[in-house]
């Protein structure tokens, strides 16, 4: 799965992909911060103009909203940039793959669902990837911008629970972070669905080939199609079944999330002392902070989706390594 990086073939696109992909996201994220400032700005003078009449002019109001177009616009161009060379970069990791499996398909092809995973698992890993390596990236880079701005924004603001402590923001978003981590990671353990990801995914592989054997096979006959279909029925139920579990921790965690910055700032929004501006800033450098130390739980699906595709095709790669080793003998 790793030739990507190892063979000399592919290092332009490993090593120059990822360090022009890296720098683009890290960008896009100090992009995001000037936006957050915006943010300050702009709810203040609205604050300002909806508390005195006349006091922001036409023009100061649209040069707000110009500032920020042109912020967006940077972001916007910025990230589909930075998602089309990604697209690219995963291809090309993907075609390292499939250029390995081809080698030794002669000896692969005979392995359970070996078509399936040179084509369906390869271009399943790919794509979760692409989608699940960049947001990792971006949370990371996003908690050291945002962490130093959430505790400077934090000064003198009293914090719920935790008074007037500088580091009462970061530790609440800490606190409640890791906690959902944790409570999804205990949730998937317990409920075992990496396993039933891997079961329902080997059960469809047999299921198919199966299938495609009786396209040329008359013998095939229904009651053992009928057979392999109901193991398959009966995976899907289960997991189906699991996910309802999962996702009642799941949901709840999030419907509560939405409220959790305007709770820590209770006593600072009774209180009164910060403007709507600095409100604004705050709230949203916590979401960010937050959204990015939730990256675990926010992925927690496909992670599993993930590690069940990997799973796969490491159990397909050594395979093809013992078939290769007997050979040799």
């Amino acid at each position: 799965m790793f030739k990507f990086f190892t063979q000399k073939k592919w290092f332009l696109w490993a090593y120059l992909g990822s360090a022009v992909i890296l720098t683009s996201l890290w960008l896009s994220v100090q992009i995001d911060v000037q936006i957050n400032e915006w943010f300050g700005g702009f709810y203040d003078m609205i604050q300002k103009a909806l508390g005195t009449p006349n006091a922001v002019t036409m023009e100061e109001y649209i040069g707000g909203l110009w500032s920020f177009a042109k912020l967006a616009a940077m972001w916007i161009v910025l990230g589909l940039a930075t998602s089309f060379l990604t697209s690219h970069f995963l291809f090309r990791w993907r075609s390292s793959m499939v250029e390995f499996y081809h080698s030794v398909y002669d000896k692969a092809r005979t392995i359970e669902g070996a078509s399936q995973r040179v084509q369906e698992d390869t271009i399943r890993f790919s794509r979760i990837m692409e989608g699940l390596g960049t947001s990792l990236i971006e949370s990371v880079m996003v908690l050291v911008e945002y962490f130093p701005l959430l505790m400077g924004l934090s000064v003198g603001i009293p914090i719920m629970w935790f008074g007037d402590w500088e580091y009462g923001l970061v530790t609440g978003a800490l606190i409640w972070a890791v906690g959902g981590t944790i409570l999804m990671i205990g949730l998937a353990w317990i409920l075992r669905l990496v396993g039933i990801e891997y079961d329902l995914q080997k059960r469809e592989a047999a299921y198919r080939k199966v299938l495609v054997i009786a396209e040329d096979d008359g013998t095939v006959r229904p009651k053992t199609l009928n057979e392999l279909f109901e193991g398959v029925r009966l995976i899907h139920y289960k997991s189906y079944l699991f996910y309802l579990y999962f996702n009642i921790g799941r949901l709840a965690y999030l419907q509560i999330n939405v409220l959790v910055a305007y709770i820590v700032l209770a006593p600072a929004i009774v209180a009164g002392v910060m403007t709507l501006g600095v409100m604004q800033q705050i709230i949203r450098a916590f979401g960010r902070v937050e959204g990015s130390l939730q990256y675990l739980f926010n992925s927690w699906p496909t992670i599993i989706e993930l590690a069940s595709v990997y799973k796969r095709l490491k159990e397909f790669e050594s395979q093809i390594e013992s078939m290769t080793e007997l050979e040799t003998e």
